[in-house]
């Protein structure tokens, strides 16, 4: 078996552009998350990276996912928050029910996937403030993460070519 390693020049254009055009939109995200004042702003960015690193038409197919799995974890977990402590069987019990929850909301696996994640930082993280404050902050956090990214992917299209 013959393993081929290609070279990849960091000082390539297509690199160069790639790796300006992602910090800039982490930066970008990071400073409008901070304007808001939002306690975990650093969500909006990690937003921001993992969608800014798609083409455009599937920056917007995968942020739309993001949206509404993040909504509907958000709103799962504050309710739960609101009435139960934070148990592993009641966080089960949501992620289950967040799986039905997705499939009437006709979305898709990664809607479920990003929402089992809000819905695990809402529920089971240990913060002081209400459950409803903290749902809207983590939801805030990533909408700022990916207007970012979707602008960047309208105003700065990725270029196809860049190599992973």
């Amino acid at each position: 078996m013959k393993i081929v390693t290609e070279r990849v020049e960091w000082t390539s254009r297509p690199i160069l552009v790639h790796s300006t055009r992602t910090a800039l939109a982490a930066v970008a995200s990071l400073l409008v998350a901070r304007s808001f004042e939002l306690a975990e702003a650093y969500w909006a960015p990690i937003t921001t990276l993992v969608i800014a690193q798609s083409s455009v038409a599937s920056a917007f197919a995968v942020s739309w996912q993001f949206f509404v799995g993040t909504a509907l974890g958000a709103v799962l977990g504050a309710v739960a928050a609101s009435y139960f402590e934070p148990h592993v069987l009641v966080f089960g019990a949501c992620v289950l029910i967040l799986g039905f929850l997705r499939a009437a909301a006709r979305s898709d696996l990664p809607a479920y996937r990003f929402g089992a994640v809000t819905l695990a930082i809402v529920l089971l993280v240990p913060r002081t403030g209400y459950p409803w404050q903290i749902a809207l902050h983590r939801f805030a956090e990533v909408s700022i993460g990916l207007a970012v990214a979707l602008v960047l992917a309208w105003i700065w299209p990725e270029n196809e070519k860049v190599n992973t």
